[in-house]
């Protein structure tokens, strides 16, 4: 069985998670704190950076993006990619758009201050970047609320590695209750949809000790 080196919180490690769970992938999960120093990771990434896939048979596979590409080429039925090139483009775009720009104006520095510097050096939050990326969650909300009121799922009629990129994302903020959902109820009505899956019960019962989720985070109806 596939070790996945992952740690809670890390979105991208949650977007692996629940592309495995979805193509019935057997994974056995390894927690990984990515900001301390382990040279046995190093050893297989020399980035340091989760999440990590390893097999004996298979090899080592890095980062969520190649992970998420190699599933997609193992599995005999590739539910999650759209038969369509102009959709599966567009299906790469949103990858990139929550793995690349929401991780750097949101998810990053969130978990920077809120987890990485309490649990390094016991530094308070930082009030200015807090609030900065919560502003730029706001605008990534708008967003995602005129996607979901397009289509039944975010890159069109079927749910795709899309929809479970961008839930990853948002579960990370909806653990701290950072989402005001009442403002966002399209968003809402499609992050019910995939809160509601087989695959992201397990998601739902991560807790980081010390800091407890949100009331309302394993709720299925919130």
């Amino acid at each position: 069985m596939a070790v996945l080196h992952h740690y809670p919180l890390s979105p991208s490690s949650r977007f692996i998670r629940l592309q495995c769970s979805e193509y019935g992938f057997d994974i056995t999960l390894r927690t990984q704190v990515p900001w301390l120093r382990d040279d046995a990771f190093l050893a297989l990434n020399p980035a340091g950076e989760v999440p990590v896939l390893e097999d004996e048979s298979l090899g080592v596979v890095c980062g969520a993006r190649v992970i998420s590409e190699w599933l997609e080429e193992i599995v005999e039925l590739n539910k999650l990619m759209p038969k369509n090139a102009g959709q599966r483009a567009e299906v790469r775009r949103l990858i990139d758009w929550f793995e690349t720009k929401f991780m750097l104006e949101v998810s990053r520095p969130l978990i920077k201050e809120r987890i990485i510097k309490r649990f390094v050096s016991g530094q308070p939050a930082s009030s200015t970047i807090m609030r900065a990326a919560l502003t730029n969650a706001q605008i990534h909300m708008n967003y995602i609320e005129w996607l979901s009121a397009q289509n039944p799922w975010l890159a069109g009629p079927d749910m795709t590695l899309a929809d479970l990129v961008a839930a990853s994302h948002l579960s990370v903020l909806d653990y701290f209750g950072d989402i005001d959902w009442g403002r966002f109820e399209e968003a809402k009505m499609w992050y019910m949809k995939l809160k509601s899956r087989p695959s992201f019960r397990p998601l739902l019962s991560d807790i980081v000790v010390g800091m407890p989720p949100s009331a309302h985070y394993s709720e299925l109806d919130f």
